[in-house]
């Protein structure tokens, strides 16, 4: 196995993830940091969602590509992510900041691999989003909830 790739996510898809990521991120709005971010995310019909970071003056009011990416998803109907991929450049790493790790930990789980990547040289490492994101809070906390309250 690739060191990169994850069981049940071939390289045609993989493939696919990056390059859609990759073509977002051109559209990016990134004014004020200059960093540019594409998301890509594969939905339960086998459907690639994506999104690009948007900034705003207010800065608070910015809105990371994972999340619109999300929201894209969620405009079609679909409610999983099989598997994400997250297309910065910098010398590190660039992984969903916490806020996208617990947007994404709504609609996928533990086990869902998440792709960080780079526009020039690929994806770099694919994590799942419980190494990411351990110990989440998720729906299924909420479902337990109101499971036992009936």
């Amino acid at each position: 196995m690739n060191p990169t790739s994850m069981p049940g996510l071939d390289a045609a898809t993989e493939q696919a993830l990056w390059q859609a990521a990759r073509r977002v991120r051109q559209h990016a709005y990134a004014p004020y940091s200059g960093f540019a971010v594409g998301a890509a995310l594969l939905d339960e019909r086998g459907v690639i969602h994506v999104g690009c970071n948007v900034e705003n003056a207010a800065y608070p009011q910015g809105q990371c590509a994972e999340a619109n990416a999300i929201a894209a998803l969620v405009a079609t109907g679909a409610r999983r992510i099989r598997a994400a991929l997250v297309l910065g450049a910098a010398p590190q790493w660039v992984t969903p900041c916490g806020g996208c790790r617990q947007r994404l930990r709504e609609f996928a789980a533990d086990d869902t691999p998440i792709l960080i990547a780079h526009p020039e040289h690929g994806v770099q490492v694919v994590r799942t989003l419980g190494q990411l994101l351990p110990l989440s809070f998720g729906p299924d906390h909420l479902q337990t909830a109101a499971s036992s309250s009936s």
